[in-house]
């Protein structure tokens, strides 16, 4: 059985997983925020983006995966961020947060909507929340899992598995956060990713992709031969959906984008 997070493997394709984080905090609108933070910051890369960002601010870092805090180590400068060791859905904030940044976790948490509303009532006046997460279950990428999973020669061992929940669409999330006081602004992209072909043998760098993000859970329940098992399974089957191409192969990757702002000043304009 491997652990459940490997830092590394998810960093492997750390371009392209780190692009929607830059385009959510891009709306992201206050100046001078004086506490920051990350929920499921994963090895804390993302979160000395948001110090940089913010040089004044306090910024603390929360993860409920071993491995990804004791990867955070190489993001800290100087004290900053902070990083805890909690579960988003327990963690209670120091004091009013100015922002709260969740980027690529919520996938993971079932009926998040609730604690969505729940960070909203957080927030300092004038406070925001912004969050992405993938919307691509329908992807092969995803099928896949979700049916190799369900096979007979893996239910048995993969029965009490939870795969990762997807995102809902943008106009849940805004229907669900926009109320009196509360602007929100929800959107969806797709990314086009050209992934470099595998060479001499190497697995296919869907497969790869997937590795370090959905299949976590299913790799983590099985021990060491059954997981190259699946893992064969698995490339067998994405090797058909994503064919390479003379220039790369073409991964297609849908993500849902919502930011929240709790305006300083509640009463209509």
């Amino acid at each position: 059985m491997t652990g459940m997070w490997d830092a590394q493997q998810y960093l492997r394709f750390g371009g392209e997983r780190t692009r929607p984080f830059f385009d959510l905090i891009a709306r992201i609108g206050p100046a001078e925020p004086g506490y920051v933070a990350d929920l499921g910051c994963g090895p804390g890369n993302l979160t000395q983006v948001l110090a940089q960002r913010w040089p004044d601010a306090e910024v603390i870092g929360v993860d409920n995966s071993a491995e990804m805090i004791a990867a955070t180590s190489s993001a800290v400068e100087d004290g900053r961020p902070r990083f805890v060791l909690a579960d988003i859905r327990d963690w209670r904030p120091a004091r009013p947060p100015d922002v709260l940044v969740c980027n690529a976790v919520l996938q993971w948490v079932p009926d998040h909507d609730d604690l969505l509303l729940r960070w909203a009532d957080l927030l300092a006046p004038g406070g925001w929340l912004a969050f992405q997460l993938p919307g691509n279950f329908d992807q092969p990428s995803q099928v896949i899992v979700r049916e190799l999973a369900g096979s007979p020669r893996w239910r048995p061992l993969l029965a009490g598995v939870k795969l990762n929940r997807q995102a809902g669409d943008p106009e849940e999330y805004a229907e669900l956060l926009a109320r009196p006081g509360y602007e929100v602004d929800a959107w969806a992209t797709s990314y086009v990713h050209i992934l470099e072909n595998p060479r001499d043998g190497a697995a296919h760098p869907v497969v790869e992709w997937v590795k370090g993000s959905a299949l976590r859970p299913v790799l983590a329940a099985l021990d060491a031969e059954q997981g190259e098992a699946f893992l064969t399974e698995y490339g067998e089957r994405v090797r058909l959906a994503y064919e390479p191409r003379t220039f790369g192969t073409l991964f297609s990757f849908r993500r849902v984008f919502t930011v929240l702002h709790r305006r300083a000043d509640p009463s209509p304009s």
